[in-house]
Order: C-alpha cells, then structure tokens, then sequence
C-alpha cells in the first residue's frame, strides 16, 4: 500500500533527510587516500546520533554498521571494514537516519577519491544526472515507470548500464515502502504518481555489464565483471505538483569545493 504523506509529515521526512545531508557533507571532509572505511562508519554514526536521530541502517535486516560504504565494482550494500581508501577509488556511500519523531531520511553520494581517471568521472557525472531527469518525471498524472524509463534511456544513451535487481521505493515511517522506483522501464506504466507520493530515486549504474553478484556476507554486492559502478539517491515528496527534494547534496559541495563532481 502507498502511504500519501500531510504537509506535517513531509517536513518531518525532510528534517531527516537534512541530518543525512550534513552526515554526506561531513564525511566528504574525510574521504580520502589512508582512510579505512570502517574509520567513515564511525564519523556518520557518531554525526548522526550527534544531531538527535539514529542511524537508519543499523541492525535493519540484520545489517551490520551505520551506513553502507560501497567502494569500485561494489554496488550497492558494502560493509565497513579495514579496506584503506587508495588514490583513484570511487566510494559510494549510503546513509540513513531517523528522527524522533520516526521519519526516516535516505540519500547516497558517490566520492571521487584523490585523482580517479576521467572515464571513471564521466560515470559519476552520468549517474548523478540521471538522478534529476528521473527527478524530474515525478509529478501527478505520471506514472512510476516513466521515472525509470527516463534514467534507463539516458544512461543507456550514453553507455552505461542499469542495475535491475536493486530499486528505489517509498520512504516515510519505514524506511523502505510501497512502490518499488525501479532505474529502468517502460513509459506510463506502474503506479500513478500523486500529490503526497514520497519516494527515494536512486540509480545504480555500471560502467560495464548490467550483471551482479552478491558475496558470501549477504550483502556486498558487486558488478559481476568488476566494472566500476555508480549510485546516487535523494528522497523526494511529490509537492503541491512538482518534486521537491528532501535530502541535498549542498552540504557535500560545501566540503568539496573545485572537487565536487
């Protein structure tokens, strides 16, 4: 069931979403050559609780740490470990937080860390804006499908291919709600965009092959040709006829400057 969200409550999904902005913005000051990904988990989770929430991620479906850290050919889910960050790796991270009030806040941002090759940026940059032209697409009378649709011909257009397995999905009380958002599929088809719809878009996107794998854990799943991938996410409320966007990325921009992709 699609739960449509009260002005009231969007501004608590939004208060959320904030925390998980600065928590993206105060990481962004760390990601770098010699940081283990372990010492990141460590800063969102003492950053989030900080700003009066929990940590959305942990413990959920039995997942281990604060935020999913997802370095090179690792999707979506990585767990926080001993891996020290090299020059030249991407890093996506995952980050979710809850309020007091039980709204939940959901966002991802893929770092750049030191020098990483250009063909490597052009994924990033691709990815991201796939995120706004789906984005763009939520408003009343569409449908969910053509959200998809819009990010799978994009990236498809220029290369790249799209995750299937792994979707977006409505975010309010629980973190993950009705509908699944998938990042491909036909126009005008799935559920009907409406006033009070709030959903996370968050396209995962692969430098080679569509194709992935899960290891061992459970959870760290990774393109099955070991190509780079890509993931951004932001957690929109489709408002008074338009999308407007919860979570931000303005607080990374800030930490990064000239590096901001």
């Amino acid at each position: 069931m699609i739960y449509l969200k009260t002005d009231e409550q969007i501004e608590l999904l939004r208060e959320a979403n904030l925390v998980v902005a600065r928590t993206l913005g105060e990481l962004a000051k760390w990601v770098a050559p010699g940081v283990t990904t372990r010492r990141l988990n460590q800063i969102a989770d003492e950053f989030i609780r900080s700003q009066n929430c929990v940590p959305g991620f942990l413990g959920l479906y039995g997942y281990p740490a604060s935020v999913c850290i997802s370095v090179n050919e690792v999707v979506v889910h990585g767990i926080p470990s001993n891996y020290v960050l090299e020059d030249g790796d991407i890093v996506s991270i995952d980050c979710g937080a809850v309020n007091q009030a039980g709204f939940n806040g959901d966002s991802t941002y893929t770092f750049p860390v030191g020098n990483v090759s250009e063909d490597v940026l052009n994924l990033l940059r691709t990815t991201k804006q796939s995120l706004y032209e789906g984005i763009s697409m939520a408003v009343p009378g569409n449908r969910v499908g053509d959200i998809g649709y819009t990010i799978q011909r994009y990236c498809e257009q220029r290369g790249y291919s799209v995750v299937r397995e792994m979707c977006g999905h409505g975010v309010g009380k629980k973190l993950h709600e009705d509908p699944d958002v998938p990042n491909f599929g036909r126009r005008g088809t799935g559920p009907l965009i409406k006033n009070g719809m709030c959903i996370a878009i968050e396209p995962m996107i692969n430098m080679g092959s569509k194709n992935i794998v899960i290891e061992r854990d459970g959870w760290t799943t990774r393109t099955k040709d070991r190509k780079p991938s890509a993931h951004y996410e932001h957690s929109i409320a489709v408002h008074n006829g338009k999308p407007d966007i919860l979570s931000s990325f303005d607080f990374v921009k800030e930490a990064l400057g000239d590096r901001f992709i």
